[in-house]
């Protein structure tokens, strides 16, 4: 896993490929997840060779960042790229909080569960409604000059709030949903991020797997935002993805990766894990080498999603 992205305008390098952790510790997100199941997927992933770890506050209430820090002792810390986001205020209901007070402890908080003295990467997990984003944005700069985080991101932020928070020029990175079933951001938000130079990461890259291959025609009732028609034309498009899945001798998921890994408005992919055996299978994405005309076949097949609000 050689292939190395660097992160907006930080010194902040990783691999292509990461590993998304909703699904270490994320008892609050996720049906009967096991620690130990956790522990040993981030264990797996760092043995494969991928260095980004994505988690956040919000992923069991810190059980994550706790789950991925206990791992972590075993590991050089240099060779990880850790990644967390915190905004859901515990002392309000799990609001989003963007004080620059509260992103300051935030910080703090996840410092000490994940049991290491900076975070690579911190994104502020979503907008509140009455922070000003440049100051929430500042408070974050503070702390990078402090060496308590090395780049700067924002998450499910709309383009206008990217803008505002972006104001000085200091966010690295924005993480938002895209996936070849949502795929609006390449209208307004790649345009500007390009510009910008800040990186992005897309989650639910597999569409909480729509883009496995694993539903037919008569699953549509199970993705109820999707129209019958809509469903009808994704379900087209996965059979052109497992027909080059074939001869590439590769599964239709891993496919839909290096669909994404190949792309150069995506920085880094991070599908998630639920067991060792499955990031061991995300990690066969790398092998997929996808051609100029392969790549274009699979963008035309789900263009219909391009212009989807």
């Amino acid at each position: 896993m050689t292939t190395k992205v660097t992160i907006g305008k930080s010194s902040v390098m990783t691999t292509k490929l990461g590993l998304g952790t909703n699904k270490v510790g994320g008892h609050n997100l996720f049906k009967d997840l096991v620690d130990e199941d956790g522990a040993a997927v981030v264990k797996k992933a760092l043995d494969q060779g991928i260095q980004l770890l994505d988690t956040a506050y919000m992923y069991g209430l810190g059980r994550s960042e706790e789950i991925i820090g206990s791992v972590l002792k075993k590991y050089d810390r240099d060779q990880i790229v850790l990644a967390t986001k915190a905004a859901q205020d515990p002392e309000d209901d799990l609001k989003p909080n963007n004080d620059p007070d509260f992103l300051t402890k935030a910080v703090d908080d996840a410092l000490k569960r994940l049991q290491t003295d900076y975070l690579d990467i911190f994104y502020i997990h979503f907008p509140d409604d009455k922070t000003p984003k440049a100051e929430a944005v500042a408070a974050l700069a503070k702390l990078k000059q402090a060496g308590k985080i090395r780049a700067i991101g924002v998450s499910n932020f709309s383009l206008t709030q990217i803008k505002e928070a972006n104001r000085d020029g200091q966010v690295d990175i924005v993480e938002d949903n895209y996936s070849l079933v949502h795929r609006q951001p390449e209208q307004d938000l790649f345009p500007y991020l390009r510009e910008q130079d800040i990186s992005f990461v897309p989650y639910f890259p597999l569409a909480s797997g729509l883009l496995t291959g694993k539903y037919s025609d008569k699953d549509a009732d199970k993705f109820g935002q999707f129209t019958s028609t809509e469903f009808k034309t994704i379900m087209t498009a996965v059979t052109v993805v497992r027909n080059l899945a074939e001869q590439h001798e590769a599964t239709v998921a891993q496919v839909v990766l290096a669909w994404y890994l190949a792309n150069p408005d995506v920085a880094v992919v991070i599908p998630g894990a639920r067991k060792p055996a499955q990031v061991e299978s995300n990690v066969q994405a790398l092998n997929v080498q996808l051609s100029d005309v392969e790549y274009a076949e699979i963008d035309q097949a789900f263009a219909a999603f391009k212009t989807r609000k």
